[in-house]
């Protein structure tokens, strides 16, 4: 891989519960997990000082209990969880669920205006994602 880029996998087994995406990413700036539950299984009542979360349903239902109540969220959804709420995440299902978990400093707000673009590679200042064009679609003869 070129110096800058990492990669990992969603699906690698998990430790326990969890399959921690962040150290083997070298990602900095945010937590990042895949989280895996046999039908039945529940984490602890849970919720953090300064850290959002995002939890993206890539198998099976979450029983999503927020301060007691209860929600169920299906593959495809996505979820966010304030840091001062309390949450359990739960897998009542017949089959396995797993969750993407991302989780972010809200002390720390996101800068969409940080992104530089460019019209080809060899270009070196950059411009913004409003300046720059969307490219042409890839023709037919380049496509896999």
């Amino acid at each position: 891989m070129p110096e800058g880029v990492s990669v990992a996998r969603i699906d690698q087994p998990p430790e326990g519960r969890f399959a921690r995406l962040r150290a083997p990413l070298g990602v900095t700036s945010f937590g990042i997990n895949v989280l895996t539950f046999e039908p039945g299984q529940r984490n602890r009542i849970h919720r953090h000082r300064d850290q959002e979360e995002v939890y993206i349903v890539l198998a099976g239902t979450l029983t999503l209990l927020v301060e007691g109540a209860r929600s169920d969220h299906g593959e495809g959804d996505v979820v966010r969880v304030a840091p001062s709420v309390r949450r359990q995440l739960v897998n009542r299902g017949p089959g396995i669920l797993r969750l993407l978990a991302l989780g972010g400093d809200v002390r720390h707000e996101h800068d969409p205006r940080d992104a530089e673009a460019f019209n080809d590679w060899s270009q070196t200042e950059p411009g913004t994602p409003q300046t720059v064009p969307v490219p042409e679609d890839l023709p037919p003869s380049e496509r896999a």
